[in-house]
């Protein structure tokens, strides 16, 4: 366990007594160590992201992969999507899949069936009109054919959002395993939570102002800790 509850006062950026009711109340996975308790950053990072929490540039310090993840690296190995149409989550995946960038071995018949057994499982709309889809288990092998797949929805379409906001941009999400889809989906939400980056995408700008926008985010985004 590398987590102390100071820790993850910080992280979170709320008083102890806040932990221990989040412990108690909300399922924080937390474990008792000679009277202690301590936290794994796994699982802080996962219940962080579960919950819908803000995602604090102390969270992006936490140790995940040896390999670093760079959001505008995986776009560029994906595709960005222009018109994508659909009445609800499935018809707008359906639309996505058949134009998205896949490795050879990859079927989309396997990756549409896995976004939409997560979506049923619990929506990916995050709120500010962005969805995050991605698939319930890992199915890209080689970390080096990990994607994200940049989707703008034509018009705005439902997609039973925690706001109730409709959903103007998807970002699906095909990682290798599981340490990886968690680092690169908090710094996707990370990016989400920045007002000038929703507004760029609400406003429709060129990608190529979003993709700039993103690099210069991603310099100033804190390092791994050791």
């Amino acid at each position: 366990m590398e987590l102390k509850m100071k820790d993850v006062s910080e992280i979170l950026k709320v008083p102890e007594r806040e932990i221990l009711k989040y412990i108690k109340e909300m399922g924080m996975p937390v474990h008792v160590i000679n009277h202690q308790n301590m936290f794994n950053k796994e699982e802080i990072k996962e219940w962080v992201i579960k919950n819908g929490m803000t995602v604090s540039e102390k969270m992006l310090e936490l140790s995940g992969t040896s390999r670093p993840v760079r959001i505008s690296e995986l776009i560029k190995n994906g595709a960005v999507l222009h018109n994508v149409t659909g009445r609800d989550p499935k018809e707008l995946l359906a639309d996505a899949v058949k134009r998205m960038k896949l490795p050879a071995e990859v079927k989309r018949a396997d990756v549409l069936t896995s976004l939409i057994e997560r979506e049923e499982m619990m929506p990916t709309a995050v709120g500010r009109g962005i969805a995050i889809p991605h698939p319930r288990n890992p199915i890209i092998a080689d970390v080096d054919h990990e994607s994200i797949t940049v989707c703008f929805i034509t018009p705005p379409s439902n997609y039973n959002s925690v706001d109730g906001k409709p959903v103007h941009t998807m970002f699906i999400i095909l990682s290798a395993n599981s340490k990886r889809h968690l680092e690169i989906l908090s710094k996707l939400l990370f990016l989400c939570q920045q007002k000038e980056f929703i507004e760029m995408l609400e406003s429709a700008k060129p990608f190529e102002e979003v993709m700039d926008y993103i690099v210069e985010a991603e310099k100033k985004m804190p390092e791994r800790s050791k």
